[in-house]
């Protein structure tokens, strides 16, 4: 009986391992695969597409003289011009399942054509415009596999494709960031592709560009599930980073440093990239272990150095 449990339970292993090895090995199209070159032709090579797509081509202009048959090369997969599927080693400016700054080239009567980087551009159909888009503009957009057509398209409706869950950040915990508009209090920015977050402008000592990508760090989840972030990390273990970074830079300006705990905000942003509530309290840091001195016009190293 014990026999019989054992075979039983290796053939149900290895049906569900064939049927996840199969999952696995499907083409993602907008995505970066790695495939096996099968074949060499004239005008380029034949990749293993799976059951689903069969053999790719990837046109001779895009093929490396290292390249050769049974190579596994990482390509990205899209549909070209004719809609026929097809591999490239170039890289677009985004994938599908990312957000993206995108500018408009063209329309036409079924939407507006969008610059990702490859020959073929990407479609927003008008029912995806979230406002009339205009040709020469930049965008905020969301690269998707349409359901219907199979095919890449973008959308500018962003909320749809953002969490409405209330996340489950820890406090402090780094993210990354994709900075889209400003508002009256500060800057929207995409946490970690799935949410929306928020900026405040009194800790932000620098303009942000638009399509910014960048760390951030939680500061707090509100009981509405909106997320405050800031370019900063809190607490005391990042004031122990600054507070070297700060005696760093002296050392390597011969001691001294034309800067103080009175400089403005925008002067201390651009020297350090912090905001003046960190430098202080870094700099507090460094007075305590009589390691600086603050004067006048700026702070020179101590007498523990």
């Amino acid at each position: 009986m014990l026999k019989k449990t054992n075979f039983y339970n290796k053939i149900v292993f290895l049906k569900y391992y064939f049927i996840f090895a199969k999952i696995f090995k499907m083409v993602k199209i907008g995505k970066y695969n790695n495939l096996r070159i099968v074949k060499e032709v004239d005008f380029g090579l034949y990749l293993d597409g799976g059951e689903e797509y069969g053999e790719i081509l990837l046109p001779i202009r895009y093929v490396s003289p290292t390249f050769k048959v049974d190579d596994v090369i990482e390509v990205f997969i899209y549909f070209d011009s004719e809609d026929r599927i097809i591999a490239t080693t170039e890289m677009p400016i985004t994938t599908v399942g990312e957000f993206a700054l995108l500018k408009v080239l063209s329309v036409n009567k079924i939407g507006v054509f969008l610059d990702w980087g490859l020959p073929k551009d990407v479609l927003v159909p008008f029912r995806e415009q979230k406002k009339t888009m205009e040709v020469g503009k930049y965008y905020f957009v969301y690269l998707y596999v349409d359901d219907k057509t199979n095919r890449i398209v973008a959308s500018s409706k962003l909320d749809k494709f953002l969490s409405k869950d209330i996340a489950e950040y820890e406090e402090n915990e780094e993210v990354d960031i994709f900075v889209t508009n400003k508002t009256d209090i500060g800057y929207k920015a995409i946490v970690n592709n799935t949410y929306w977050g928020l900026l405040f402008n009194n800790e932000v000592f620098k303009p942000l560009d638009r399509g910014l990508r960048t760390k951030a760090y939680i500061k707090q989840i509100r009981d509405d599930g909106k997320i405050d972030i800031s370019l900063e990390k809190p607490g005391f273990e990042k004031i122990e980073g600054l507070a070297k970074e700060i005696l760093n830079s002296i050392n390597a300006n011969n001691g001294f440093i034309s800067i103080n705990d009175k400089s403005s905000p925008q002067e201390i942003y651009q020297m350090f990239g912090i905001s003046k509530k960190n430098f202080k309290k870094a700099v507090g840091t460094l007075y305590k272990l009589r390691k600086i001195k603050i004067e006048k016009n700026g702070i020179r190293l101590g007498i523990k150095n």
